[in-house]
């Protein structure tokens, strides 16, 4: 299936890119960036933007604030999450804290879940 994209989102996309939270920030700069799949920053998706996205991997991280973990939030994030999976996309989910104080964990389970994902597409 086709990504659809809203392009009235792309000024808000934007800003977000220029005012990423310190744990995009970490994980951007530390590890995706230069990551040797290529992931997209603040990328539109439907009507939605998601923090980070891999294209090949058909994968989406979303870095959750504590906004996140009111009942409305998690509504929200259901919601969002059921979207992208109608897309054939897979959702990673990390809180700050997990960026925070398990970095290399956060990172080791990209890696993973990218290379099972790459891998599978290819077979």
């Amino acid at each position: 299936m086709k990504i659809e994209k809203n392009n009235q989102m792309l000024g808000r996309a934007r800003q977000l890119r220029r005012e990423m939270t310190p744990q995009e920030r970490k994980l951007w700069y530390l590890f995706l960036r230069t990551y040797p799949v290529k992931f997209y920053k603040q990328r539109i998706i439907d009507s939605y933007i998601v923090d980070f996205y891999c294209a090949s991997a058909k994968l989406v991280i979303e870095i959750d604030g504590s906004q996140h973990y009111s009942e409305e939030g998690r509504q929200q994030d259901e919601g969002h999450t059921e979207m992208l999976r109608r897309y054939g996309l897979h959702v990673l989910r990390f809180s700050n804290r997990e960026i925070n104080v398990n970095f290399n964990a956060v990172c080791e389970s990209i890696h993973q879940t990218v290379q099972a994902r790459c891998l599978r597409k290819s077979q």
